[in-house]
């Protein structure tokens, strides 16, 4: 259960509340805004985080934005849905009596959703962390300073997948890396901990996704990552988004726990030698819609 008689930092390669360390183990569920903004489907946010709640679950990635079409959060620049930001409000009360952190996610690189928020949640220690784009691709970006100048209480991440520049593109997929670079993107000071994503059977080419191929490239993905936040970087590390899709061939229920239990072996052993790896979020976290 989450610690909220301070807020989370960072010391070195682990987060700290208090002085103590502590290690997140969460989900996403990503639609929990827009969900709770509407009185119908309120209820399935209080069910998908009771239910967290009860697993032993400690941390939640959402989004905290939404300039589509449908129930906007920001329908123009300054122009602001009051139902929307009471959903929000809802989300994060609830996840606070449940015992759960917040990370919030202010911006999609994608066109789903798309659009900023800066609300000012600033002096909540639910909030673990802001986010500052959801797999962002760009040359650059001050948001960083900018959100640190009105909110310096609350760690910041750049919700980064992962992907390296030239200098180790060896380690990365068949993947877009316009824009971004693991090890540059996280030096700057103001980002508190590192992100990685991992999805295997959608990044890599149609050619390399045996079960054996995809687990080396988990093993490596991971090692790389977690070897550069310790040398390099010296910041924690969280795997903010993993999971395997049921529409995807070849799909079971078992295939995904072995994966999931890699996932945990790896944050577990790292952590329990004092290492980076602090951290992990599955994608994603639903209740039954009915």
């Amino acid at each position: 259960m989450a610690d909220f008689s301070g807020f989370v930092g960072t010391r070195g390669t682990s987060f700290i509340v208090n002085g103590k360390p502590i290690y997140l183990n969460g989900f996403n569920s990503y639609w929990s805004m827009m969900f709770a903004a509407d009185y119908s489907t309120r209820n399935k946010v209080t069910d998908a985080f009771q239910k967290a709640s009860e697993t032993g679950l400690n941390v939640a990635g959402i989004w905290a934005f939404d300039d589509g079409d449908h129930r906007p959060l920001q329908s123009s620049p300054g122009s602001c849905n009051e139902e929307v930001f009471k959903g929000l409000d809802f989300v994060i009360a609830k996840a606070q009596k449940l015992g759960i952190y917040m990370i919030l996610s202010l911006m999609n690189n994608w066109k789903d959703y798309g659009g900023k928020d800066k609300v000012a949640y600033k002096d909540d220690p639910t909030i673990l962390a802001w986010e500052l784009k959801n797999e962002p691709c760009c040359p650059s970006d001050p948001n960083g300073s900018s959100l640190q100048s009105i909110d310096n209480k609350h760690l910041l991440e750049i919700g980064l997948e992962g992907f390296y520049w030239e200098s180790r593109q060896q380690y990365n997929p068949n993947s877009n890396l316009d824009g971004t670079d693991f090890i540059t993107n996280n030096q700057i000071p103001d980002i508190d901990f590192a992100t990685i994503h991992l999805y295997p059977e959608s990044w890599l080419p149609s050619t390399n996704k045996t079960e054996a191929e995809q687990l080396a490239f988990v093993e490596k993905w991971i090692e790389s990552h977690v070897l550069d936040s310790n040398a390099v970087l010296e910041k924690p590390i969280v795997i903010s988004e993993f999971g395997k899709s049921y529409k995807l061939e070849g799909y079971s229920l078992d295939k995904r726990n072995k994966y999931f239990q890699k996932i945990y072996d790896d944050v577990y052993n790292s952590a329990r030698l004092g290492g980076p790896f602090v951290g992990g979020l599955f994608w994603q976290l639903m209740t039954e819609l009915k």
